[in-house]
């Protein structure tokens, strides 16, 4: 039997994440409850988990490594990240891989989502267990960040820098190169 056999079953899981993950997926439970296709369910959660990824980069270098913050937003707007690259960026600035247990429970949910996009079928059951593990990554995802920065990007991450003084532009723009990203202000 699935872990997750009913829409209502999902909701159930939605509603037993933390806070945070709630408000940054606030739009799930509407999408569930309107019984719109989980093809769209999915496309939606996905979106919210590569705003928290960039979130984190930039959240890294702007905490971490105190770039300067509009620099860092202008680079990441533009900065194109894959599943691999995204791994390689983050070793880079947090100093560490993201845990095995956090990473495999995304790849779970990205092969469900893959089909989705490739216009393969793939049953109910098996989109509502990815969206559930999607969730569980956000968990995970944002108690990693938490412990090694200080800051959750699955969350409202205002006033998260503090007061520390930034770098200056140009050396923001030598950090980021050499942290991996690709440069092209």
């Amino acid at each position: 039997m699935a872990r997750i056999p009913t829409y209502k079953a999902l909701l159930k899981f939605f509603n037993e994440r933390s806070a945070d993950v709630k408000i940054h997926f606030e739009h799930l439970p509407k999408l569930i409850n309107e019984k719109l296709p989980y093809e769209i369910v999915i496309a939606y959660v996905f979106l919210k988990i590569e705003q928290a990824q960039n979130r984190a980069l930039y959240g890294g270098v702007v905490k971490i490594h105190r770039g300067n913050a509009e620099f860092t937003k202008r680079i990441m707007n533009f900065q194109h990240l894959t599943r691999d690259g995204f791994k390689v960026i983050y070793k880079n600035v947090f100093g560490h891989a993201i845990s095995e247990a956090t990473s495999d429970k995304l790849k779970e949910a990205e092969k469900s989502r893959d089909k989705v996009i490739h216009g393969k079928s793939v049953t109910d059951n098996d989109l509502r267990e990815a969206i559930a593990d999607v969730l569980e990554y956000a968990e995970l995802f944002n108690s990693e960040v938490n412990s090694v920065a200080g800051f959750k990007p699955f969350a409202d991450m205002r006033g998260f820098k503090g007061r520390a003084d930034s770098l200056d532009i140009r050396t923001t723009k030598w950090l980021m190169r050499g942290l991996g990203f690709g440069i092209k202000a």
